[in-house]
């Protein structure tokens, strides 16, 4: 089941890069947040996903929000594809795929892969509370970038 609008955003713990954890639960409930779950690091959707808002990302940056990607790709993984990319903000690893599961992401099987997860975005408040949540049939439907831009300008 996904995590709905109206609900308190689950914590977690991921790893951002090796060695280093992001503490999600000391970040909800004091600032905005945007998870964005994608399928594959380096994949063309997921790539392009992520260089559009490195591209928008004075726009993004001036909004207040705290983004993160979320992937369940390891954290060597995660890491690379944000320095080959240039991306400004933390992709996080879901390698053992139990957040994907909490938010209600984790796709079965995706092209005979196990456990991916889907392309999915949350918006959180700054008290913590899902105020966008948009879980996309299809891991090839890019995000709505004007609708989770209105849902963060909205908190």
């Amino acid at each position: 089941m996904s995590v709905t609008i109206g609900t308190r955003a689950p914590s977690f713990s991921l790893p951002s890069k090796p060695g280093e954890v992001i503490d999600f639960a000391a970040i909800l409930g004091s600032e905005k947040v945007v998870l964005l779950f994608f399928p594959f690091a380096f994949s063309s959707v997921c790539t392009a996903e992520m260089c559009h808002l490195r591209d928008d990302w004075s726009k993004w940056s001036s909004l207040g929000v705290r983004i993160f990607g979320v992937s369940i790709d390891s954290p060597y993984t995660t890491e690379k594809f944000r320095q080959v990319e240039g991306i400004p903000f933390p992709i996080l690893s879901d390698f053992n795929k139990e957040v994907c599961a909490s938010y209600g992401v984790l796709l079965e099987q995706l092209n005979g892969l196990r456990g991916v997860a889907t392309r999915a975005a949350f918006v959180m408040d700054a008290q913590g509370v899902v105020r966008y949540a948009k879980v996309n049939a299809s891991p090839r439907e890019q995000v709505d970038f004007k609708a989770i831009e209105e849902a963060v300008r909205a908190c």
